[in-house]
């Protein structure tokens, strides 16, 4: 029991040590404290009175505080009128020793105190302070927040990037006025080591946020004269998103060709800031065309992507791919299609004379895709698919000429060996399951079938019943003409040479053909029938009439086939397609690589497909 008092003795007075010695460092010149003598008989005061000896700290007898002076030990007294004053310093000096007990509000006020010495330290080493402009005026810009409630000569940036986000969450225009004066008036261009340059942008785009324009050209045109050289393609991108979101768009499309221009002949487009440049340039260039579509211009967004048609072979020669770069595909073509069906219907009327719009705008939106990396996402092909082919039907099933429909608008008609894939890839192109009849039986297709894109609608209904239905086709509307395979089709060797004859005739003569696409089989090449096609293609095939090689099941050629590993055609196959082309005089013919399974080659096929529906 007497060990448990000790060491409990031991431990109050070792709390009084610690206290006395931050008391006697903090207060010497403080009234009513002094080391020395006391006098004891004081009752109003408070003192301590402490033994010290080499082997620790041992309590005083009783009797010996009775002495109105004593010299062998330090006591401090503490009178009411001195107690706040160490009370204080204690606070300063000490975050709660055992000796000092504070109140729950004091503790708090004390946490915060370190939190925000500790927070402007970091900054300060981190070199985040900024520099005051020696012509200012050195004022307190007060803002509207709790957290940031001015701006000074010791505001950081990180400080200021806070105003600026809580401002433009909360569309507070005063505070972005206010920030700006900070910017613009208070500090010099060194601030913050340079990083005033992206303050401003940030001040532009948050500006620009709250239709605040006045305000951001002036944070634009101080970033542009003080940081042209440093200035972020991310940066300008965003404000060219801004400045598109309050209809400016002349002034985007200026800043667009100031600040995220072509690199010039001649410059490595490999090296990080001409990939960075084209990265942000395509971004902003897409968001043009996504917001004029949707808004029903179409003239300034097939102007957007013409000039993503020019700047996608550049994207490809920096080495830049699909994942590098995010193009939002799905969006732009679905505010295609909605703009599309407005100017159908007459709402909507080009507003650019000079600029030309194809048949259907998602067209335009195509030409730019087929010059990007493609990433083949399903939901992008599906969204080009049900916008390019809206309806379709059978029309007809012909065995010779007279039994082709009129020839009323373009053809593209799709030949090759038996079992080579004709039928799944019409299916694959037009994302229909069963448009074309597919079969594991070679030699299915037995006549040369039109099916009609984009017909009328209640086409099916005249075409099956005789009625006749209002209305006229579209103007993008074609044939797909899916002709029987040859080959090792078991059919008689006579109804083989009927079709041998007929596909003479109608390739040679049928004046709305617009695109041939020969298909083979990418894992064996050109066999003997393909190589006959290619010759008699060389002989009669006119001149408006484009020939293209398609190299089908390419999934086959290459194990778990997937999006990201769609298909691949060994060097062989294409050495020897090469070749059986020059033999024919048709050397320059454009070869694809396609596959059914992986949905490899949409856009591909649909850049010539192009062709027929604009006829």
């Amino acid at each position: 029991m007497r060990k448990q008092k000790e060491r409990y003795y031991h431990t109050i007075l070792a709390a009084l040590v610690v206290s006395a010695i931050l008391v006697n460092n903090s207060y010497d010149n403080c009234a009513g404290g002094r080391e020395g003598s006391c006098d004891t008989t004081n009752k109003s005061g408070i003192f301590f009175v402490m033994s010290f000896s080499p082997i620790g700290v041992t309590r005083l007898p009783k009797e010996s505080t009775s002495n109105n002076s004593i010299t062998t030990h330090k006591i401090f007294s503490l009178t009411p009128s001195a107690l706040s004053c160490r009370r204080s310093s204690l606070l300063a000096a000490s975050s709660g020793t055992t000796g000092s007990k504070l109140s729950r509000p004091e503790r708090k006020a004390l946490e915060r105190k370190k939190k925000e010495d500790r927070r402007k330290n970091k900054n300060a080493k981190g070199g985040m302070k900024g520099t005051v402009n020696n012509n200012a005026r050195n004022h307190t810009y007060k803002l509207n927040s709790q957290r940031i409630s001015i701006l000074n000569s010791n505001s950081t940036a990180e400080d200021v990037t806070s105003a600026i986000k809580r401002a433009q969450n909360r569309h507070d225009e005063q505070d972005l006025q206010t920030i700006a004066g900070f910017l613009l008036e208070e500090v010099d261009a060194s601030y913050a080591y340079g990083y005033r340059g992206s303050l401003l942008a940030r001040l532009a785009v948050a500006a620009l946020h709250v239709s605040s324009f006045e305000l951001a050209m002036k944070a634009i045109e101080e970033r542009r004269l003080v940081y042209r050289s440093s200035m972020l393609p991310m940066e300008s991108a965003a404000i060219i998103r801004g400045l598109l979101r309050v209809h400016h768009v002349n002034d985007a499309i200026q800043l667009l060709d100031d600040e995220l221009s072509i690199p010039l002949k001649g410059t490595d487009l490999q090296a990080s800031e001409s990939r960075d440049r084209l990265k942000h340039r395509a971004a902003a260039i897409a968001s043009i065309a996504s917001r004029h579509f949707f808004e029903g211009e179409p003239s300034m967004a097939v102007k957007a992507c013409d000039m993503l048609t020019e700047v996608g072979p550049l994207i490809r020669e920096a080495g830049l791919k699909a994942e590098d770069l995010t193009m939002p595909w799905t969006r732009i073509i679905q505010g295609a299609t909605q703009c599309e069906s407005r100017r159908r219907d007459g709402s909507v009327v080009p507003c650019l004379p000079e600029v030309e719009m194809p048949c259907n705008l998602v067209y335009s939106v195509l030409n730019a895709m087929t010059t990007f990396p493609s990433d083949n996402d399903d939901l992008t092909y599906e969204a080009l698919s049900n916008a390019l082919v809206r309806r379709t039907v059978f029309v007809t099933g012909a065995v010779d000429m007279n039994g082709c429909p009129k020839a009323d608008r373009g053809e593209a008609v799709f030949v090759g060996r038996s079992n080579v894939g004709k039928s799944s890839l019409v299916n694959m192109v037009t994302n229909r399951k069963s448009l074309a009849y597919t079969s594991k039986r070679p030699g299915k297709t037995q006549q040369f079938n039109f099916f009609a894109v984009n017909d009328k609608p209640g086409k099916e209904k005249e075409i099956k019943y005789g009625d006749e239905v209002a209305g006229e086709k579209d103007l993008d509307s074609f044939y797909i003409v899916d002709v029987p395979g040859f080959g090792f089709a078991k059919v008689p060797e006579k109804q083989r040479k009927l079709w041998s004859d007929f596909l003479s005739d109608y390739l040679k003569n049928r004046s709305t053909l617009r695109v041939v696409f020969h298909l083979i089989d990418a894992r064996h090449g050109p066999l003997e029938d393909d190589t006959n096609i290619m010759k008699q293609i060389g002989t009669i095939l006119p001149n408006n009439v484009k020939y293209v090689v398609v190299l089908t099941k390419a999934d086959k050629n290459v194990k778990n086939a997937n999006t990201k590993n769609a298909g691949k055609v060994s060097r062989t196959v294409v050495e020897d397609v090469r070749k059986a082309l020059k033999d024919s005089n048709i050397g320059k013919t454009p070869l694809i690589l396609t596959s059914a399974e992986t949905k490899l080659g949409r856009d591909d096929i649909w850049r010539f497909l192009r062709l027929a529906a604009e006829s």
